[in-house]
């Protein structure tokens, strides 16, 4: 008798409580249609522009991202920093053009080189050719080195076996030390090439924060959340980002590739200069023993 009574209060439990839950919740009864609203149309006030943003969306005529318009929007401050970065830009590619021109001409240059100077040609005839246009580093250092070869025959009582030493070591200092003067002519601007892309990253940031902190006090002054409040600072900040990266990855990358090529390069001009001061080296001990 308990089951069959726990099972009718259940059935009448599921009869009253599952229509109820099927309904809307807080539904009422409707006695019949209502009808529509005959007043007039409720008018949406238009939304204003953040404080310091210029008319004008981000959207250009066609409906695409205008980067004019963008500028135009930011704050004063966004703006000072996207001209900063568009000058740091034009200015690594300047020095980016500029070295790639000048390595390239004087990797040619030494192949061109080198190839008369194991030709079999004289050294004075080299000297004769390239003492008046010694316009690359190994001409430079050819042009030195020989210079302090042939100073050693200059002294009155002639060259002795004793002064060897003292010349050797003075043509390779020669080498040496155009060897550095040259290579620094080369590296030149590579460290600006460094900070730029160092330094573009940070700058972008810095508008970046400056952008969202507009948008937050558009915010505060308008109590109001919504997107079209938000999004031109954002845009403004992510527009910020992209030109400091756009500023920064180039140089980097260039600024490696330049590092490794005149590493090459002045390793190349070490070899030689070993090779010449060798040779030099030889003849002396040549002439010493005559």
């Amino acid at each position: 008798m308990i089951k069959h009574a726990a099972a009718i209060l259940f059935l009448i439990f599921a009869m009253v409580l599952v229509p109820a839950a099927l309904s809307p919740a807080g539904a009422q009864p409707q006695s019949g249609p209502i009808a529509a609203p005959v007043g007039p149309a409720a008018q949406s006030q238009a939304l204003e522009a953040p404080p310091g943003a210029a008319t004008g969306g981000l959207l250009s005529d066609t409906g695409g991202f205008s980067i004019v318009s963008t500028f135009m929007r930011a704050d004063h401050v966004v703006q000072a920093v996207m001209i900063f970065l568009l000058l740091a830009s034009l200015w690594s590619w300047t020095i980016i053009f500029n070295k790639l021109v000048t390595i390239s001409g004087l990797k040619r240059k030494a192949r061109k080189f080198e190839k008369l100077f194991w030709s079999g040609q004289s050294l004075d005839e080299l000297y004769q050719q390239f003492a008046a246009r010694n316009d690359h580093p190994m001409a430079a250092m050819f042009i030195a080195g020989l210079r302090e070869w042939r100073r050693g025959f200059e002294s009155p009582n002639g060259l002795r076996e004793a002064m060897l030493p003292g010349i050797k070591e003075r043509i390779e200092k020669a080498m040496s030390v155009t060897i550095l003067r040259e290579t620094d002519g080369i590296e030149k601007n590579l460290g600006m090439l460094a900070t730029i892309g160092s330094v573009s990253p940070f700058v972008g940031l810095f508008g970046t924060v400056w952008g969202i902190m507009n948008s937050f006090s558009a915010i505060a002054a308008r109590h109001d959340t919504t997107l079209a409040v938000v999004a031109p600072g954002i845009a403004e900040a992510l527009f910020a980002t992209a030109m400091g990266l756009l500023a920064a990855i180039p140089a980097v990358i260039f600024y490696n590739r330049f590092v490794a090529e005149i590493g090459r390069y002045v390793n190349s001009l070490d070899a030689f200069s070993d090779e010449f001061s060798a040779i030099l080296s030889r003849q002396l001990d040549e002439k010493a023993q005559r």
